[in-house]
């Protein structure tokens, strides 16, 4: 693996620490044939499922480098689905990359359609389970939170809502992205993101991609859903002694009740805020625990339907 600044592996979001982490053992891995390929995920059903009634549907996405059951070890999202009642999925991207739109990296260079075979997946879950079609999101970190937005963008017809954690938007993406329909969206996003500038321009990791800036991708998303120009400004508390503060900019007022929100994380990282740090501080930046993302994320997924 090719070496970023002489110590990170060539990686959006390295999480090789924790790659070999188990998901819980009920959870079982799946395979769907999608282009000729074997395509597997993992699959974790809540507690309590009943086939007699429709249940959301959350696919989790990890970030380049890492592993579907790395994502669970880091955003503890198998107890969030226990607790809250979704179904969550952990698609695995083939070479631990998504071909997420940024035109770089070696899914992109091998035309990896990772677009036909999430929207493949969504459909398998469906047939085998009871799920709620008018509630179906997407999350992910870094190279997952990147290959997020491009499902709002390309598969809105099936993407109720959408989070982004440590990723802004791809450029190129940025400039074709033409939604079906509207899409909420939450993004959150450290001030001191090491890898993915907050301020825009390339993704850094050899090869990363351009990027724009946060503020420029919110701001894409509140002009694609027709939101009020002024948001809704609030301070989250600062609970812990970490070094980060966090800011909430609610924009509503959007087409079909969507809505796009903004969690800038004043002094935080590459990192998924309560969750696990893949790596020390001095190579990803902060994490913050002012508040749980997972959290966050269910709630904000939590209120929208179709």
């Amino acid at each position: 693996m090719k070496a970023f600044k002489g110590a990170l592996p060539r990686l959006l979001l390295p999480l090789l620490l924790l790659s070999g982490a188990a998901t819980a053992a009920q959870d079982p891995e799946k395979t769907l044939q999608h282009g000729g390929v074997a395509r597997t995920y993992l699959l974790h059903l809540p507690r309590g499922y009943d086939a007699a009634k429709p249940w959301p549907l959350v696919a989790a996405l990890h970030g380049g480098g890492g592993t579907a059951k790395s994502t669970n070890t880091l955003a503890h999202m198998n107890a969030a689905a226990d607790r809250h009642g979704f179904i969550v999925a952990y698609p695995q991207a083939l070479y631990r990359h998504w071909n997420d739109g940024r035109q770089s990296g070696v899914a992109d260079s091998r035309k990896v359609d990772d677009l036909g075979f999430l929207s493949a997946l969504i459909d398998q879950i469906a047939r085998d389970y009871n799920v709620d079609r008018k509630r179906v999101f997407a999350t992910g970190i870094s190279n997952g939170g990147f290959m997020s937005q491009r499902l709002a963008c390309d598969l809105a017809g099936k993407i109720t809502a959408i989070a982004a954690v440590a990723a802004t938007m791809g450029r190129d993406l940025s400039a074709h992205c033409k939604p079906s329909q509207p899409v909420s969206v939450l993004i959150i996003q450290g001030t001191e993101d090491p890898l993915v500038p907050y301020e825009g321009g390339r993704v850094q990791v050899r090869g990363g991609g351009a990027i724009i800036s946060a503020p420029d991708a919110v701001q894409k998303w509140v002009e694609l859903n027709g939101c009020k120009a002024q948001p809704l400004v609030a301070d989250l508390p600062d609970k812990a002694a970490d070094g980060t503060r966090t800011r909430r900019e609610t924009h509503s007022g959007c087409r079909q009740r969507t809505e796009v929100v903004f969690l800038r994380v004043e002094g935080g990282g590459h990192t998924w805020p309560g969750g696990v740090p893949y790596l020390p501080e001095r190579r990803i930046g902060r994490t913050s625990r002012d508040f749980d993302a997972t959290e966050v994320i269910w709630e904000f997924f939590a209120s929208r339907q179709r």
